[in-house]
């Protein structure tokens, strides 16, 4: 079970919120998108094969003739779209993921010197005024745009491309909710120790 922010079950509490007191719902949630971050973490290795059939098509002519059977006469630019999406699928998941491991990029120059209770207020009124009004702020835009690649089916400008293009782009979506699923446990957690642990 994640106790803390970035640690493994039975690791030693360290790092910016290190100290904080359990919080059960706060654990579930995290799971949750952990588990969506491990699930998609084998874009990676999907990326790396895409890449490799990628220059194989270009050089192996038996290659490239299945290429063309899948992807149509003109191949290299579908795998090369198809390389972009993976791409753009493992980073926007991974954004979530790396939040809930305490990976994400911080500049604690000052706060990393503060009392918990100080950097728990820092980061409860960060997420509750900053992050979680961003995640939504995008989430309302991105719907839009989405909902008009499905109504319009749209596909690659590039001859040869990929179609179905709301799919990439419906993970703006998917990389918001989960954003905000983990600023919602990242709250969860701070209330938690500043309200809860106090009023016990």
């Amino acid at each position: 079970m994640t106790q803390f922010v970035g640690l493994q079950e039975g690791a030693e509490a360290k790092g910016y919120l290190a100290g904080l007191p359990p919080c059960p719902a706060a654990d579930a949630i995290e799971r949750a998108v952990l588990l969506v971050g491990k699930i998609f973490a084998f874009a990676w290795l999907l990326l790396v094969l895409v890449i490799m059939v990628g220059v194989l098509e270009r050089y192996a002519p038996p290659i490239t003739r299945v290429m063309a059977m899948i992807f149509g006469s003109n191949p290299g630019t579908a795998l090369t779209e198809l390389q972009w999406h993976l791409y753009a699928a493992g980073f926007l998941v991974a954004i979530p993921f790396a939040m809930v491991r305490g990976n994400h990029v911080r500049i604690d120059v000052l706060a990393e010197h503060f009392p918990l209770r100080r950097k728990a207020w820092i980061e409860f009124l960060g997420t509750l005024l900053f992050l979680i009004p961003f995640c939504v702020f995008v989430l309302i835009h991105a719907a839009p745009f989405v909902e008009r690649s499905i109504t319009l089916n749209e596909v690659s400008p590039s001859p040869g491309g990929l179609g179905g293009r709301w799919i990439i782009k419906s993970f703006m979506i998917v990389s918001f909710l989960l954003l905000l699923a983990a600023a919602l446990a990242r709250l969860l957690r701070v209330a938690n120790f500043l309200f809860r642990q106090r009023a016990a």
